[in-house]
């Protein structure tokens, strides 16, 4: 049957059978996903403009719309990393020993706000933030506990960590060293996506110039010395999470990630001897086939940026690998059982869009950093889709779904228009500059909220079935005397330390961050090793570059 024969058999369905049906069943007025593309109540091939093999192809093979490996979780599930970091390095580490013996197979770092922009746990502007919502790191001292008894040849570790990521990645080199293993064998993650906390997320230091410059460092030196390692995870999660759409997210992480590549062949490194390093990070919502759709697009995507617009050689270097995490901004506080059901389906749609590695959300988020109960749980998730659902039996099995693949080509049309506007602006640093992604972000984020106030978005618990029953829950308290403990810590390594080594070391990294083309990573690496603290170190780096002020949007 022809297409056009498809399309009239459709008409005739429509007005003879399904307008009968309205006298009984009317439907509910006009559908849309979060991304404002409009739904249909029926797909055919007639609604799916697709070249099997130029769009879609064999998984392993490019466009990689199907999936980067031949044969994805038939081979090798995902790895479960699950987000973990609050107060002490001693108490994280007793957290990354307990989800270990429960199955989680990598383990992923959060930091703790003061880290994050470069404080010291002394300084005043830590003051009742230290372990709140991540580790505390001023030291190496720090990172050789939260590592102490696990060996770092036999796990990969992720980072979340930006503008300080450069002196998190020396401290992490330094334990693995002290541990015998040799960088070249240390597999994992940095975070080290800047330009997305301009975007959405704040936590920055340096202005944008000096920032991409430090970004590139580490691509250059882990090129050279790292070769297992992950450079950056170019980040559309917290994009996603301050209000993007699907399709924004996917549009101004790409875009973000051209300015990185760009950056990078720029200084000079071989572009298929860094690519094929590079990851990424992405949110998994409610809006389940729009999801799986969005990384499917994502995927295609990037290769076709990698190979046409850069002219990669290396297949490597046009895969797009990522982790995703679950929704915490979906998480609510009222009726939190209900976030178990959110989180599995989120999962879901990560594993069917071919995620390669997963942390799912704990359900009491909403109220505090997860129990123990509470990560078992979300690890459990995880496991039962992975080994419970038999969904990881066939590759990309919601391929050739009429539905998935009309929003796979619609996000990747309208993810494309958005990188064309940014290219206009001359590239993601301008466009950010100028706040384009910024108010794209708020305007989408206030159409939601404006949806949900008229209950057209239905959030359960919240604005429809509403229960006034409280549901008693167990939460992690972080104790405040932490934070008294840590700053003497760091006091006795201050008098411990050698000073002389240490201001030498302070003043190399300085004289080198004066000068434009110097890889920082050896001499902040040389920094950590005299125990420097993070604090002194971003420091030294802050009096040569300044510091970013926020372009004001209102």
């Amino acid at each position: 049957m022809t297409e056009n024969e498809i399309r009239r058999q459709k008409e005739n369905w429509q007005k003879e059978t399904v307008v009968k049906s309205f006298d009984k069943l009317p439907e509910k007025g006009e559908f849309q996903t979060t991304s404002s593309i409009r739904v249909d109540r029926l797909y055919t091939p007639a609604d799916v403009n697709i070249n099997y093999l130029k769009d879609l192809g064999f998984p392993g093979e490019y466009p990689f719309t199907r999936g980067i490996y031949p044969t994805m979780y038939r081979a090798r599930l995902w790895t479960m990393r699950q987000y973990a970091g609050f107060g002490t390095a001693e108490q994280t580490n007793r957290r990354f020993k307990y989800l270990l013996e429960q199955g989680q197979t990598g383990l992923s770092v959060a930091f703790d706000f003061p880290t994050q922009v470069g404080f010291d746990c002394d300084h005043p502007m830590a003051t009742g933030e230290v372990g709140k919502v991540g580790v505390s790191a001023s030291t190496l001292l720090d990172m050789e506990t939260l590592f102490d008894g696990i060996s770092l040849s036999k796990v990969t570790t992720s980072m979340t960590i930006n503008a300080p990521a450069n002196v998190l990645l020396a401290m992490y080199i330094a334990v693995a060293q002290k541990q015998g293993v040799e960088p070249a064998k240390l597999g994992g993650t940095v975070q080290n996506d800047i330009l997305k906390e301009y975007v959405a997320r704040g936590m920055y230091i340096y202005p944008p110039k000096p920032s991409m410059r430090l970004v590139t460092d580490i691509f250059e030196y882990c090129a050279q010395n790292m070769p297992s390692w992950n450079t950056i995870s170019i980040s559309g999660y917290h994009i996603r999470e301050a209000g993007a759409t699907a399709a924004q997210e996917v549009a101004f992480t790409i875009a973000n990630a051209i300015a990185y590549v760009q950056a990078a062949v720029d200084r000079g490194l071989d572009l298929d001897r860094f690519a094929g390093r590079l990851s990424f990070f992405f949110a998994a919502h409610n809006n389940f086939l729009e999801e799986v759709a969005k990384f499917r697009a994502a995927r295609r995507l990037w290769a076709r940026v990698m190979r046409e617009r850069f002219n990669a050689k290396n297949p490597n270097s046009w895969m797009l690998r990522f982790h995703t995490q679950t929704s915490g901004v979906s998480l609510t506080a009222q009726q939190p059982y209900n976030n178990i059901v959110r989180v599995a389906l989120q999962a879901l749609s990560a594993v069917l869009g071919g995620t390669q590695s997963l942390h799912t959300n704990s359900f009491d988020e909403a109220y505090a950093l997860p129990s123990e109960q509470a990560v078992t749980v979300a690890l459990r998730t995880q496991q039962l889709i992975a080994y419970e659902s038999h969904v990881t039996d066939t590759v990309d099995p919601l391929a050739g779904s009429y539905y998935v693949e009309y929003l796979t080509n619609e996000i990747e049309e309208k993810a494309l228009k958005y990188i064309e506007q940014i290219d206009s602006m001359g590239g993601a640093v301008a466009a950010i500059e100028k706040g384009f992604m910024q108010r794209e972000i708020t305007d989408s984020a206030y159409r939601f909220q404006k949806e949900v106030e008229a209950e057209k978005q239905v959030i359960v618990g919240v604005n429809k079935f509403i229960s006034e029953e409280q549901v008693p829950i167990k939460l992690l308290q972080i104790d405040p005397a932490i934070e008294k403990k840590l700053v003497q810590q760091l006091n006795q390594i201050k008098q411990q330390r050698n000073k002389d080594k240490v201001k030498d070391a302070l003043g190399s990294l300085r004289k080198a961050a004066e000068k434009e083309n110097v890889n920082l990573m050896p001499y902040v690496l040389g920094a950590v090793k005299e125990y420097a603290t993070l604090g002194e170190i971003c420091g030294t780096m802050r009096e040569v570059f300044g510091e970013y002020k926020p372009l004001s949007l209102f």
